[in-house]
């Protein structure tokens, strides 16, 4: 994917350093005062930020490849700004840009806490997506999604999930429904992207359908636990979750993936 020296959005929140400000070292023990003045329990407290502040102060201060990666889905996010934007003109509404919050560790937002293991996700109480960057490296690494258009992938299926929010269509239909419909979407965010700004490489499609794969319920529970529950699924399988994206990227408009 084409993506160096183009528009990064604005909407972009880094918060990857905040909890080390926060409760890193003599904060923590400043923040257990805190709560055992209050009349509360240091121990619970302690207990539950413990893990946070010991992965955030570990930190190092310089990340010459996370703030690359940074730009990258700083641009990805742009793109997904001008295609929906137009998209939603089109079909006479307008579209409300999502931010997106990077973050290590954990991370609260208006759904609860979560920590990196949970993945990216979006809530839609605060409008939001989330994402640790090391979850590119279990992309490409784990999970084997080789590319940098996987990531690009994964920005576009939470944008997905902002996009169903604002049309209403995140209410009353399955899980699964709902996870596909999202890859439907990265899909056409995909095909316009291209279209309006010829930024697609060779094997950058192929890269997204196996960042797809990857992420299908029954690859996840072979690789975790050996044997697959097909009624237990959340997001789909992977055969479906690549047709999505394919139908998505095939068609290229809001009504290829909502009826």
């Amino acid at each position: 994917m084409l993506w160096r020296d183009r528009r990064e959005s604005g909407n972009v929140i880094d918060q990857r350093a905040f909890g080390a400000k926060s409760l890193g070292g003599g904060g923590l023990l400043i923040g257990a005062v805190i709560v055992y003045l209050m009349g509360g329990n240091p121990l619970a407290f302690l207990a539950q930020n413990m893990d946070q502040a010991q992965t955030q102060s570990s930190a190092p201060a310089s990340d010459p490849k996370g703030d690359d990666r940074k730009k990258f889905v700083s641009v990805v996010l742009a793109d997904t700004e001008d295609v929906f934007s137009a998209l939603f003109q089109k079909e006479g509404h307008r579209y409300e840009q999502p931010s997106l919050v990077l973050f290590r560790g954990q991370v609260k937002s208006a759904c609860g806490r979560a920590s990196s293991a949970s993945g990216p996700f979006y809530c839609p109480g605060d409008q939001r997506l989330y994402m640790d960057l090391g979850f590119l490296d279990e992309l490409s690494g784990t999970l084997g999604a080789k590319g940098e258009f996987a990531g690009a992938y994964v920005v576009a299926h939470e944008v997905g999930h902002h996009v169903q929010h604002q049309l209403g269509l995140m209410k009353g239909g399955s899980s699964v429904a709902v996870e596909l419909q999202a890859d439907c979407l990265a899909g056409v965010w995909a095909k316009q992207t291209d279209a309006t700004k010829n930024v697609l490489e060779p094997g950058d499609v192929e890269s997204a359908m196996s960042a797809a794969s990857a992420v299908g319920d029954d690859r996840l529970q072979k690789r975790s636990q050996g044997y697959v529950v097909p009624d237990s699924f959340t997001h789909g399988s992977s055969a479906q979750r690549v047709a999505a994206f394919e139908k998505g990227f095939e068609g290229g408009e809001l009504r290829s993936c909502v009826r």
